[in-house]
């Protein structure tokens, strides 16, 4: 896992939260609906040996959705990069993200709500 254009953790505070992370959607407590249709999408995506869709994660902090992004990752024995929206201020900072992912990487955003809207519409077609 690669944290982009964050300075609010530590080195040492992301690895012994990464420890504490579930690995797989087994691993993983309660939300039983959305693991069945993650395991779908990300079963489909390897059946088409292609990377996964564009996939939104929402709701109220606390819930997974980082953890949730990881295990995705992990099922894809994909690279992940994660970054927040508020990170993201120019249309430059996204471009270097984007050209920095490789094949098949997944790219989590935290917090997209408060991504500027100019930058969301770049996103529609990466």
């Amino acid at each position: 896992m690669t944290r982009i254009l964050e300075s609010t953790q530590q080195e040492a505070e992301v690895k012994w939260e990464n420890k504490l992370r579930p690995l797989s959607f087994e691993e993983f407590p309660g939300q039983q609906e959305v693991k069945e249709k993650l395991k779908v999408f990300v079963q489909a995506a390897k059946n088409r040996n292609e990377p996964l869709d564009h996939t939104l994660l929402f709701g109220p902090p606390g819930l997974g959705k980082t953890t949730l992004a990881q295990i995705i990752a992990n099922e894809l024995k994909s690279e992940i990069k994660i970054t927040s929206a508020p990170a993201i201020d120019k249309k430059g900072d996204l471009a270097a993200i984007l050209t920095s992912l490789k094949p098949f990487s997944i790219l989590f955003i935290d917090e997209i709500h408060r991504l500027n809207r100019t930058i969301e519409e770049y996103l529609y077609t990466a």
